[in-house]
């Protein structure tokens, strides 16, 4: 079965892994995915994460990260750019989530990186999804 967004299938696993209260979630691998689960990493908000390469598949699994009181880090995730319409922004008109709080992920001629690194490296492109 082939799917027509992979991402908002991503997006979506992780949201119901954080509505389930699991600790971790299994999401199929690809570059793109596992470039943007590096920056949710990296963000702060999942705990860790690793490539498991079985013979038929690979897939990355996400460790969720929660808060001393047992709330999730992530309060919610959202597609932007979907394959039926495409958001593509300039530098100066990349989108600030509750004023800097989020993070917009974007994919630049310089690979896929955040709303602020994007415009620390005057580059624009497509933003593909938010997460705060």
């Amino acid at each position: 079965m082939s799917q027509s967004d992979p991402i908002a299938d991503m997006l979506t696993v992780l949201r119901n892994g954080k509505r389930g209260k699991k600790e971790r979630v299994d999401i199929p691998a690809s570059k793109l995915k596992m470039e943007i689960i590096k920056i949710f990493k990296n963000e702060g908000y999942v705990k860790n994460f690793k490539l498991i390469d079985d013979d038929r598949k690979s897939y990355i699994r996400v460790y969720l990260k929660y808060t001393s009181k047992g709330e999730c880090v992530i309060h919610d995730l959202q597609r932007a750019s979907k394959p039926g319409l495409r958001m593509y922004r300039r530098k100066h008109e990349l989108p600030r989530i509750f004023n800097g709080y989020g993070t917009s992920i974007v994919s630049t001629s310089k690979g896929v990186l955040t709303d602020k690194k994007a415009r620390e490296q005057n580059v624009g492109g497509e933003i593909l999804c938010y997460i705060w």
